[in-house]
């Protein structure tokens, strides 16, 4: 069963780089969100089982994102955070939040594997 997949960041070229480093069982069902109300808009409407998530965004970024889920108890989708920030207290701030991982970007596709296969979806 295929899993549906949202890719929240406001670079495109961000976005284009993550769908070009999901496995292609993954890449079969994916929505895109350029800032954090779109991606809350999308989880609202449609059932997502993973997202990739930016943290610098307009709009709403990555932590009131992740925020927002946490107080409405929404986090029934798999939340990978991809950022280029990567101050310890930010990655800890994340995974405190509820995401599942926090991935250096741009993302490295044998990394974004390993994640993906250690909370099973691959």
């Amino acid at each position: 069963m295929a899993s549906s997949v949202l890719i929240c960041d406001d670079s495109n070229m961000a976005r284009k780089q993550v769908i070009r480093s999901l496995p292609e069982e993954l890449s079969t069902d994916v929505t895109l969100a350029t800032n954090g109300l779109e991606a809350l808009e999308v989880l609202k409407n449609k059932h997502i089982d993973i997202m990739f998530l930016d943290l610098t965004m307009p709009e709403l970024d990555g932590v009131g994102v992740l925020q927002n889920l946490k107080d409405n108890n929404l986090t029934n989708c798999a939340i990978f955070v991809i950022s280029a920030d990567v101050q310890p207290e930010m990655q800890s701030k994340v995974l405190d939040l509820g995401a599942k991982a926090f991935l250096r970007k741009p993302v490295q596709v044998d990394v974004l594997i390993n994640h993906l296969q250690e909370h099973g979806f691959l």
